[in-house]
């Protein structure tokens, strides 16, 4: 009984630490499990709508984000000559992908450099340096006018985006630390 205890108890701990090694494939696969809960969106914050742009060459990249948008029936779009805006509003569509229009998951597809781990906070932690693509993609971020409105949407569902991360262990595997 003893010795089926401590085979189990070394078996155990042999699977605990080839999970806690800085390889790729214990980054990527964490990486891939953080992200697979978080969407990616076109906002950082949601934007409040009715959403006003003044038809101005100052605001032009926002006009063309929100035309985009709109060709994409997202928003709708009117014109107030009294003040000079064009206001935005959602369509039934925009409110489906609303708050901050998001549009699928980060996938992360190659590790191409991480710092050696060193602890901090009792913690060891590295930066890790991934590419990685969307998937899950909303059909409405597929049009060219959006991604050519918001190039961080095209270069990421075309595969080509890079990211870095923190990741600390605590001798539990390799984490993202919130």
């Amino acid at each position: 009984m003893v010795a089926v205890a401590t085979g189990t108890l070394l078996l155990l701990g042999g699977c605990s630490s080839t999970q806690n090694k800085p390889t790729p494939e214990n980054f990527k696969s964490a990486l891939n499990t953080y992200f697979a809960n978080r969407s990616e969106c076109l906002f950082p914050s949601a934007p409040q709508f009715p959403y006003e742009v003044s038809p101005s060459a100052s605001a032009k990249a926002d006009q063309k984000r929100m035309d985009a948008l709109m060709n994409a029936e997202l928003v709708k779009r009117k014109a107030d000559e009294s003040i000079h805006v064009y206001i935005y509003s959602l369509t039934p569509a925009g409110e489906r992908a609303t708050p901050r229009f998001c549009y699928g998951h980060r996938e992360v597809t190659s590790i191409d450099n991480f710092t050696p781990p060193e602890k901090v906070n009792g913690f060891l932690q590295t930066k890790v340096d991934y590419h990685y693509t969307v998937t899950e993609v909303a059909v409405w971020a597929r049009t060219k006018e959006v991604q050519n409105a918001f190039p961080d949407l095209a270069k990421a569902i075309q595969g080509n985006a890079t990211g870095q991360i923190t990741m600390a262990n605590a001798g539990a595997g390799w984490q993202v630390p919130e």
